[in-house]
């Protein structure tokens, strides 16, 4: 994925093109008090789509256009079930598609279509291929490099010798192709790489089967640190090391801010999380779809632009993501109103969460 700053399938086909006015309607409907905004998730594995995403934004656009409705969908991660819901909403009058894509490769004809059709397509989250109007999303190179650079300075001394575990996203995904080069910029040449995983829908399931590998590879007590591109798959590597008898655990990184990834941070079991905004990636691409389906231009609404491997300039916004340790939850993520101390801390975590200066008690 580059981006450059600026200033300031066949069924699918047969179902697109013989529904166009239902599909594109007029310029005075797209201009008038309301029109239908078509929302695609990509599945329910990860908690930030359900919990985070999905009212963020359909909150934004009920804010920004009235009389706008909001038609939802997830994939449940699977493609078909993908391509089956674009053409729905569609051909129910979608003036605009907001799409992260479960596989962003597999949904390029049906993106094609849809604009075919007259419906622009804003990607979501990640990169889909194909003619998409606008992008909004995160810088995922920033987003591995400061997963790699908290890894390297929690290993500490072993850092140099130590023996790191590799638990990558799923490959289908081009963020987790980001998130690794981008953790690599900072690894590489520091540690040592002994194990590297692909992990399958981001399943914590498949993550703690490559962790228990790994484990039964190198010995429980030979893995230093443990690279985990988000948090479900932390949760996976961490419950393998657990069942492993392992107590004393490496730093494990993760990404996404999961308020269960929060309290494993609190508890010492997992090192950091990546915290991205959802609610301004909401706010920004509800803002885009509003603006596109009253037919306006995308680029008022973006910041920059990022070529995809189809395309190029496309209008984009990429926001910036932090690290956040224990030291940080309170500054980062309750004073930015994500949660509060009341959902981090639980009665069983309140000395926990006082040594991380949470609570007001002795930690403070």
């Amino acid at each position: 994925m580059r981006t450059h700053r600026r200033a300031g399938v066949v069924v699918l086909a047969a179902a697109l093109l013989t529904t166009p006015l239902a599909s594109c309607g007029g310029d005075d409907e797209a201009a008038g008090e309301g029109f239908t905004v078509g929302l695609l998730l990509p599945s329910r594995a990860v908690p930030r789509w359900e919990h985070a995403d999905r009212p963020l934004i359909e909150a934004k656009v009920r804010k920004l256009c009235p009389g706008c409705r909001v038609e939802y969908a997830n994939a449940e991660n699977d493609v078909s079930r993908q391509r089956q819901q674009m053409i729905s909403m569609v051909t129910k009058g979608a003036k605009v598609l907001i799409l992260d894509a479960a596989d962003t490769r597999a949904v390029r004809s049906s993106i094609q279509e849809a604009r075919r059709a007259g419906v622009p397509v804003i990607a979501y989250d990640r990169l889909a291929e194909g003619p998409i109007t606008g992008y909004v999303g995160f810088d995922g190179l920033q987003v591995g490099r400061l997963q790699g650079k908290a890894l390297l300075k929690a290993m500490g001394r072993h850092a140099g010798k130590g023996n790191v575990v590799m638990m990558n996203g799923d490959p289908t995904s081009p963020n987790a192709a980001s998130y690794r080069k981008g953790a690599m910029s900072e690894l590489a040449g520091q540690v040592r790489i002994a194990r590297s995983y692909n992990t399958l829908d981001w399943s914590t399931q498949n993550a703690h089967t490559n962790m228990s590998a790994a484990i039964a590879a190198l010995g429980p007590d030979r893995i230093d640190g443990v690279l985990a591109a988000n948090d479900n798959i932390a949760a996976g590597a961490i419950a393998a090391l657990k069942s492993a008898g392992v107590t004393a655990f490496p730093p494990v990184t993760g990404q996404d801010a999961d308020l269960d990834a929060v309290r494993r941070i609190v508890k010492g079991e997992q090192y950091m999380t990546v915290y991205k905004p959802f609610e301004k990636e909401a706010a920004a691409v509800a803002a885009m779809a509003v603006a596109v389906g009253r037919g306006d231009d995308p680029r008022d609404s973006a910041t920059t632009t990022t070529d995809s491997p189809t395309d190029k300039r496309i209008p984009s916004v990429l926001l910036q993501p932090s690290a956040v340790t224990a030291r940080d939850i309170g500054r980062t993520l309750v004073k930015g109103g994500l949660y509060t101390t009341g959902q981090i801390c639980p009665p069983e975590l309140r000395a926990a969460c006082d040594r991380a200066d949470l609570t007001g008690g002795p930690g403070r």
